[in-house]
């Protein structure tokens, strides 16, 4: 990628940049800051002369001449992504068997290059059409198959001006998207969808919290109450059940920053990641099991052996949400997506489940969805913390979720959300444009094999290549004469 060539035809001068590249991708990447990455390569060439490997007089040329990487100023690259599978793949190498020696690997990854280039022009735009009225400068886009596999991350507007993962780094608030968890434990301890709850005036202590609209809607079905995102009833489902059981399910489901079991906290008032979000929605979407995050596919040393792949190494799915209760959220939370909040969300003829998240003085605005084959997250908001013009998530982060999706869909194997099923999904009456991304020659993605249909050209593949060679025909192979018994060739007549 970065020389226009083969890691095996790299020169010493090349080799150490690339070396380089380990201790901080980002950092040192030659086309984000090439005399930082020259540097970089410099003290990789003082340490092999320190070491012993080479002498002073075998890196005067490297020194002399050093590397230059190829112009990719017109290619969108994947940063983001590169930076989490690069701090991915050291964490692999690190915990391989000591018995593995080799330090040259071949990695693939579970990047899908052009849901990658949609998701990043979906942003760009979103924020030059919007940013100026919404007064709203960044966001963040991460998208993932229900088993964990990475598939996209935009981590901001341009990686060239930030190279801060906001998709994996940022700590912000989830508003109401950190509710499903809520909801979810009331669920497991005996309430239904149908279940009555309150929305009425609460207060603890001299905190009151109020619904978004400031109107409440008395006894209504549990069900009503996730449609409708009300505060009232999320809170007196934190005080029913406890908020010590919110945080246990939110961790065991993916979110790995601390939680602080404080009265806002059904609200969305601690700080997550996108990257956390997503597998914990990831869980929703896989049935209730356990979701292990990686863009990490699978990795080979050089002589083709494989010392790593997820489906044969990863840490096996538990079940952390029951069947019956998932049966019952992923129907809730559809229902959120086709009558209450999330409805800019809407696939044509596909059943999406999610939420919508904003935060006090609308610092954060967030859409969490999925469908049966993928699961994303789109959060918008300011570095500096500042206050948006009233984005919620039901308006530029849904609607930018919605973009997406649409294109992922494209040429794909439909899969149905745990618990909803093939129901039919309304037909949409008012279509949003699709996205318009230059890099792609046309918008129409190309057909994706589902991995059952992979695997088992990968098998074929592996017959062939073992199969024996066929026996010879039998008789003589002149043309026009046939085998003893056949039967001779037909005669044309005119």
């Amino acid at each position: 990628y970065y020389f226009g060539k083969s890691v095996r035809e790299v020169n010493l001068a090349e080799a150490a940049m690339l070396a380089g590249l380990f201790k901080a991708p980002s950092k040192y990447a030659p086309h984000v800051n090439l005399p930082a990455a020259r540097a970089r390569a410099s003290t990789v060439l003082d340490n092999l002369v320190d070491a012993g490997f080479m002498t002073e007089g075998q890196v005067f040329g490297a020194r002399r001449n050093p590397a230059t990487p190829v112009d990719r100023s017109d290619m969108a690259v994947p940063d983001y992504y590169l930076d989490y599978a690069f701090a991915e793949v050291r964490k692999l190498v690190d915990a391989l068997p000591k018995s593995i020696t080799e330090r040259s690997f071949v990695v693939r990854t579970g990047l899908d290059p052009n849901i990658q280039k949609v998701a990043e022009a979906a942003l760009d735009q979103a924020l030059r059409q919007y940013g100026k009225d919404y007064k709203v400068g960044q966001g963040a886009v991460v998208i993932m198959e229900p088993n964990g596999t990475l598939r996209t991350m935009v981590g901001g507007r341009d990686y060239g001006e930030s190279q801060f993962n906001r998709a994996t780094d940022a700590l912000r608030q989830p508003g109401s998207s950190f509710k499903p968890f809520v909801y979810t434990v009331a669920l497991m301890n005996g309430y239904k969808p149908s279940t009555i709850v309150l929305d009425a005036p609460i207060c603890l202590g001299n905190w009151c919290p109020q619904n978004y609209g400031r109107s409440y809607m008395g006894s209504i079905p549990l069900i009503t109450a996730l449609q409708h995102s009300l505060n009232t009833v999320a809170v007196r489902l934190a005080e029913k059940f406890g908020r010590a059981k919110i945080i246990d399910l939110a961790h065991k489901m993916g979110i790995t920053s601390p939680l602080v079991p404080s009265a806002p906290l059904p609200l969305g008032a601690a700080e997550v990641t996108a990257i956390d979000m997503v597998t914990a929605y990831s869980v929703f979407a896989n049935g209730g099991r356990s979701v292990y995050p990686h863009a990490v596919v699978e990795m080979r040393v050089s002589n083709g052996d494989v010392v790593w792949r997820f489906d044969r190494d990863a840490p096996k799915p538990v079940e952390i949400i029951p069947p019956s209760v998932i049966d019952m959220i992923n129907p809730m939370l559809n229902n959120v997506v086709e009558n209450g909040t999330g409805r800019r969300a809407r696939l044509e003829n596909i059943k999406v489940a999610g939420k919508t998240g904003t935060t006090n003085a609308y610092r954060d605005a967030w859409f969490m969805g999925f469908t049966g084959n993928y699961v994303g997250a789109v959060w918008f908001g300011n570095d500096d913390y500042t206050s948006m013009n009233k984005m919620t998530g039901g308006t530029l982060p849904a609607m930018t979720w919605q973009k997406v999706m649409a294109y992922a869909h494209q040429g794909v194997e439909r899969k149905f959300i745990p618990g909803v099923g093939d129901q039919p999904a309304p037909k949409l009456e008012d279509k949003p444009s699709p996205i318009e991304v230059p890099e792609l020659d046309s918008i129409q993605r190309p057909i994706t094999l589902s991995p059952r249909s992979t695997e088992r050209l990968i098998r074929l593949e592996q017959i062939f290549r073992t199969a024996p060679p066929l026996p010879p025909l039998p008789g003589p192979t002149a043309m026009g004469t046939p085998a003893a018994g056949a039967p001779a060739a037909p005669t044309r007549t005119n």
